[in-house]
């Protein structure tokens, strides 16, 4: 028994795009996923929900953008979650 496979020549060439019924390949144009974009009640979370909308109608060479300015604003919502409130001045007169 041998390991050296025969060689049945050069390989084949992919078959042009008529054969697949298809004069030539066009990518689909953007359009939306359809997903549902529930509202959460934090301002600064639903704004970057509906941020993520603008991706819809792009090219997906255009969803970076979007993406990233939607996750600085997540970035910023949580960072803001962990900032300690300010003191109140002890000049502050409470009721």
């Amino acid at each position: 028994m041998s390991d050296v496979m025969p060689e049945d020549g050069p390989p084949a060439e992919p078959a042009p795009p008529e054969a697949y019924g298809t004069e030539a390949y066009e990518p689909a144009v953007p359009a939306p996923l359809g997903v549902e974009r529930v509202p959460t009640g934090h301002p600064g979370v639903d704004a970057g929900l509906e941020r993520l909308g603008d991706a819809d109608h792009l090219p997906a060479d255009g969803h970076l953008e979007v993406y990233e300015d939607v996750h600085r604003g997540l970035r910023d919502a949580l960072t803001a979650l962990d900032a300690r409130p300010p003191m109140p001045s002890p000049y502050e007169h409470r009721s």
